[in-house]
């Protein structure tokens, strides 16, 4: 006979104010289960009650103990955690037979010991895959937003739906959620509403909005008409492979998409307005990494006094939606083989959260016509990432689950790099900011590019042979973006 859930027998690793909060309010809501126990290795707490739930410890002493009894739940509930001990915990709970384990994840919104039960959740190798993410004080760094109507485009993608879980934390007046994607919006305006609804951040207006980029007359109406005050423009087209089978919809997305929206912000008067960008910008080979190049110099071109417009760059995300980590586990749960495009392939890589908030508190302090990047580290061995997943889910890499080797798709390097060689990274006071020296202008050429891009993306009656036309978008790009792949055997069609 299968328990119910409310006979749910909880343990809550960690008796700091965080795991305390966890067990008030499991304890108020009485569905959940019952929390039987805290485990911690702090001596001073170990053998106390907290509201009467006893305090066992040392943690692992404790978890070999449980193995021999049957268990129900565990929620880690230590959000500074080192990933290091991240890892040591969740193995133990999971030798000692959970069957589900979650975890409070250390990030920014969690402040204050402010954790809700609906932040929990269960563990991706993800967690613990990445270095430490560096914490963000969002109530602090957000406090340019406070009364503030801030617009995020993309707001269904990975990175702007996590800007606008930790906007919840900013006292915006109103936070508009724009994008194309009907499911990802709904559901990113479904989860927001969920967590006002728990108690999580302030309260603000969340009003969804459905629109294309590439629509100049609906931007020019839409940002007008919510009077933002603030635009984070993280809506693009961004996947390497598809995009450059898909040049001119890049090119069509990205950089007419990002003029819109840049016409639309200076037209409304908007104060300040933030391009997310990515390494793929530097010294680009690919049609995606073009076009967010041209993007950058768009918005680092707007002069508009008292107003500010700025970039900022940085690498992979981990676990973001078409990422690399993704395509493994679903590799790796149908029992391999995982596929690579090279053992000697690196990228930079940073959790979503950590990316969200660098990029909100550089939104706040960056100057206009200035170029951010957020320091990812060293870059990491895509090979060694993919072995540690497959550990993660009990395998035994090239054993039992085996690795083949693709080669580099169009498009690809072997590696990145957030800036090029004739460009300069100079510190910031805030950790993991830095600001770009930066040399490279397109060769002065961008408007005029531009212009004879314009046909090829949008019907010309006037012109109507370049319509469409691929190769004639990569050889015009090349002009400026003389890095840039141009396939010889590429029909323009």
């Amino acid at each position: 006979m299968t328990p119910r859930r409310s006979d749910n027998r909880i343990y809550i690793v960690g008796a700091g104010i965080t795991g305390i909060t966890l067990a008030r309010e499991i304890r108020s809501k009485g569905i959940f289960g019952k929390v039987v126990a805290f485990l911690d290795d702090d001596p001073q707490k170990i053998g106390s009650r907290i509201h009467s739930v006893p305090v066992l410890g040392p943690i692992e002493e404790v978890v070999e103990l449980l193995k021999t009894t049957p268990a129900d739940e565990a929620i880690i509930a230590i959000p500074g955690a080192t990933r290091e001990r991240l890892k040591r915990i969740f193995r133990l709970l999971v030798q000692a037979g959970f069957v589900r384990i979650r975890f409070v994840p250390r990030i920014s919104q969690i402040l204050d010991g402010e954790a809700h039960l609906i932040q929990a959740r269960q563990i991706n190798p993800e967690d613990l895959l990445s270095r430490d993410p560096i914490q963000v004080n969002l109530k602090h760094s957000l406090a340019y937003l406070r009364g503030k109507r801030v617009l995020v485009t993309g707001a269904g993608g990975s990175i702007g739906a996590e800007l606008c879980r930790q906007l919840l934390s900013g006292g915006a007046e109103r936070l508009y959620l724009f994008g194309h994607g009907e499911n990802s919006i709904y559901e990113i305006d479904r989860e927001l509403r969920l967590l006002q609804e728990e108690g999580v951040g302030e309260r603000a207006t969340i009003v969804p909005i459905l629109g294309e980029l590439q629509d100049r007359d609906f931007m020019l109406y839409i940002v007008k008409r919510t009077r933002a005050d603030v635009v984070f423009h993280t809506a693009a087209h961004k996947h390497v492979p598809m995009l450059e089978a898909n040049p001119v919809e890049a090119v069509k997305n990205n950089v007419f998409g990002t003029r819109n929206i840049l016409e639309a912000a200076r037209g409304a008067e908007v104060e300040r307005f933030v391009l997310v960008s990515t390494d793929k910008a530097v010294d680009p080979g690919s049609v995606y990494g073009a076009s967010k190049l041209i993007a950058e110099e768009l918005v680092l071109r707007q002069e508009a006094p008292g107003k500010v417009f700025l970039v900022v760059r940085f690498g992979n995300v981990l676990g973001s939606r078409g990422s690399i980590l993704p395509l493994f586990r679903s590799q790796i749960l149908k029992g391999g083989p995982v596929t690579l495009t090279d053992a000697r392939s690196r990228r930079f890589f940073m959790t979503i959260p950590e990316a969200a908030s660098l990029v909100l508190q550089a939104g706040g302090v960056g100057e206009t016509r200035d170029l951010y990047l957020l320091d990812m580290g060293e870059p990491v061995s895509i090979k060694d990432m993919a072995e540690q997943m497959v550990r993660f889910y009990g395998y035994e890499p090239h054993r039992e689950i085996q690795f083949v080797y693709t080669g580099l798709r169009p498009g690809e390097k072997l590696q990145e790099s957030l800036w090029s060689s004739g460009d300069r990274a100079e510190a910031t006071e805030y950790p993991k900011i830095l600001k770009l020296d930066r040399h490279y202008a397109l060769n002065g050429q961008l408007e005029g590019v531009i212009d004879r891009l314009q046909p090829i993306c949008f019907f010309d009656p006037g012109n109507p042979e370049v319509y469409r036309d691929r190769t004639r978008l990569r050889q015009t790009l090349k002009e400026i973006v003389p890095t840039l792949r141009v396939p010889e055997d590429e029909p323009p069609h």
